[in-house]
């Protein structure tokens, strides 16, 4: 990208053709031509350059769309993105487009719940196997490759608990068995990590949540290498899964302000997770304390950190945790997270999934905090009041 990445995002996209500033929604289910030999043309096209935006129909795509994920590749300095309805639709994608029943897949014990449910349940009835690896060990992973495995899914940090894995690692593991593998670095996004340059095959995005900004799109986006292009393209062909022209103009219009809104966002969380790790009754899942494993292997691979933290709090009552959150003023309470506002979440066991390195003690409690772009003085002096009611 030969602008900054913040000069790229205030530039990119201008549509003078219409004179807008932002290119406009394009919807179409047909895509109409001038004659036949135009369809057959345009069909010849992109059999020749995939990637460029020459379409037959409207589930393949519009003009919208295919902006969207010039932007992306950009960003992301992948060979391609692909853009999916939903976060989740993204992480199907990749999973689908690479295994076949026989396969093993080697995944993050932390990952995102509907992930676990997706690699534990839903692809054992297609004879996928998966293994789940300790974030914290990575001899748990090497030490159950097979000739059969085809896949090593990363969520880094990881879901609700924030552990950070070694990367590079991981990378080298992947490489030396050969073996492909996908992260989905929602948490981070692009602007604090690159997965594809640093050497994944595959990199997800919810762009539900940072990249729209807003908290009133969902959406999704699959970046990949080279290698993997083919196997992602047929597959997205073939299942339909693709983002509907009005959320990717939402999305489009959000990441104009992306780089804005998460130095917001980080500068917010540090000064929260500052005060929070004051305070003797939890421990902070953020990367904030340097002689911790977590915060070097942070250091290691990332430029910055989001506005997601967790608490492990130690309370005998669980009802003292629900009043805590539950009093919480300048806190929203619901799913979802990466929008303007704060929020905040008790995360229930069943919420985190059958987790196998999870380590919780019967006392022990995770909520969730998204800092938000409030003043973080305020959220301070929020998160105050209601520590009264840990007990």
């Amino acid at each position: 990208m030969a602008k900054s990445f913040k000069t790229f995002l205030k530039h990119t996209a201008k549509d003078f053709h219409n004179q807008s500033v932002n290119p406009p929604v394009v919807r179409a289910s047909t895509i109409i031509f001038k004659s036949m030999q135009h369809i057959r043309k345009t069909q010849a096209k992109a059999q020749k350059n995939p990637t460029g935006g020459h379409y037959d129909y409207g589930r393949q795509g519009t003009s919208t769309t295919h902006i969207l994920q010039k932007i992306l590749t950009k960003l992301e300095e992948s060979y391609h993105v692909f853009t999916t309805p939903t976060g989740f639709g993204s992480v199907f994608l990749a999973i689908f487009s690479v295994t076949r029943p026989g396969d093993e897949i080697i995944v993050a014990d932390p990952v995102y719940s509907p992930t676990r449910l997706l690699t534990e349940k839903f692809l054992k009835e297609f004879n996928i196997k998966t293994i789940f690896y300790n974030p914290n060990d990575l001899k748990t992973l090497e030490k159950n490759i097979t000739k059969k495995t085809k896949l090593i899914f990363v969520e880094n940090p990881g879901s609700n608990s924030f552990e950070f894995q070694d990367l590079g690692k991981i990378i080298s593991i992947a490489r030396k068995n050969k073996i492909l593998t996908a992260i989905d670095n929602t948490w981070a996004t692009p602007y604090y990590f690159k997965p594809i340059t640093f050497g994944f095959d595959m990199s997800i995005v919810s762009a539900t949540k940072y990249y729209s900004g807003h908290s009133d799109v969902m959406g999704g986006s699959l970046a990949v290498n080279k290698k993997v292009f083919p196997k992602v393209y047929n597959a997205e062909r073939i299942t339909g899964l693709r983002l509907g022209p009005d959320d990717a103009y939402l999305i489009t219009r959000g990441l104009r302000t992306l780089d804005v809104r998460l130095d917001r966002h980080r500068e917010n969380a540090k000064k929260v997770a500052a005060f929070l790790s004051k305070n003797k009754k939890f421990k902070l899942l953020y990367p904030y304390k340097k002689d911790s494993y977590n915060f070097r292997m942070w250091k290691k691979y990332y430029s910055g950190a989001s506005g997601l933290m967790g608490l492990k709090i130690k309370a005998k009552n669980v009802n003292s945790i629900k009043k805590f959150v539950n009093s919480l003023k300048l806190f929203g309470y619901g799913y979802s997270w990466g929008g303007f506002e704060s929020l905040a979440l008790h995360q229930e066991f069943r919420e985190t999934g059958k987790r196998k390195y999870l380590n919780l003690s019967k006392d022990e409690h995770l909520v969730r905090f998204h800092i938000g772009l409030e003043d973080p003085n305020d959220l301070i002096a929020d998160i105050k009041q209601a520590l009264k009611h840990l007990k």
